[in-house]
Order: C-alpha cells, then structure tokens, then sequence
C-alpha cells in the first residue's frame, strides 16, 4: 500500500516529464516507495508499474539493476563495500571480511539487532580512494583501513543506540 502523501510526491515526479515519458519518473517513484516502507517489495514495483503503465518486469529491472533500492528489510545502516577489481587490489575483499568478523554476519545478511546489513557494490567512482564503501546509499568513505572501520561502526552503533 502507497500512502496518499506518496502518491501526491509521484504526482509532482511524473510532472517533471512530458506526458508521454512518465516512466522517466520510474526511479524517483522507486526511491519514495523506499522512503516509505524501507525497501521495495515486488508488491510496491507493481503499485509503481501501474501508476506509470509499465510492465512490472520493467520496473524489476530497474529495481534489480541498481543496489541502492532494497529489495527485502534492511538494517538502520547499509554498509555497501566495493569489490570492484581496483578496490580488490587495494584490499576491498579484505575490507568485507574485516565486516563480516565484525559485525558476526556474511555478505547480504542484517545484525540480529537490525543496526546494519553487509552489501557488496560494483564500482562507487572512488578507485583513487580504495578501498571505498557507501553508508545507507549517502555517505562515501574512503580508505577503509581496519581501524577506521571499527572507527565508523563504533560510531554508527553508538548514535544508533540512541
């Protein structure tokens, strides 16, 4: 279900397109669908499909192609880790297990208490910077060595806490 307020922002998007291009709008409907309900279900891209008369499996695609809409309930905070090979060269992998131990979870799983879920990502554009990693599809961080990890999920824990 799509609350009214959701609705009135997908007006406002589809506004932004020639009437015969309101599927241009697909993305920004996706994102407020997000907003709501914390992720995508296959039941909000239908919502969305037949709002902008798509084809669900046209939304899917979009939804599936691109890491930043979740499919599925996530954790307070989602730690995108790029395992792109220059990121791989310069310990990306190493920067994902270093999470997994961490957080005691593997790759795609959520902490028992909801604070984080571990994601993989392809390339954030920050190869200079490797390895990177994206917080909650917002916040880049960049030479992620061990210590400024348990620097950002020490804090992450204790402003989440609150």
């Amino acid at each position: 279900m799509i609350s009214e307020e959701s609705k009135a922002r997908f007006d406002r998007e589809v506004a932004k397109y020639p009437a015969d291009q309101r599927q241009s709008a697909v993305m920004a409907c996706l994102a407020i669908v997000q907003q709501e309900h914390g992720y995508v279900s296959a039941n909000s891209e239908k919502l969305v499909a037949d709002y902008l008369g798509m084809a669900p499996m046209a939304v899917h695609e979009v939804t599936t192609f691109y890491n930043m809409y979740n499919q599925r309930p996530v954790g307070k905070y989602k730690l995108n880790v790029c395992t792109n090979l220059p990121c791989q060269l310069r310990d990306g992998v190493n920067t994902l297990k270093y999470l997994e131990s961490k957080l005691g979870i593997a790759l795609g799983e959520t902490t028992p208490d909801g604070m984080f879920t571990l994601q993989q990502s392809e390339c954030l554009g920050a190869c200079a910077d490797s390895p990177v990693m994206l917080v909650n599809d917002r916040s880049m961080c960049s030479f992620m060595t061990p210590e400024k990890l348990d620097q950002l999920v020490d804090g992450l824990r204790a402003v989440g806490d609150k």
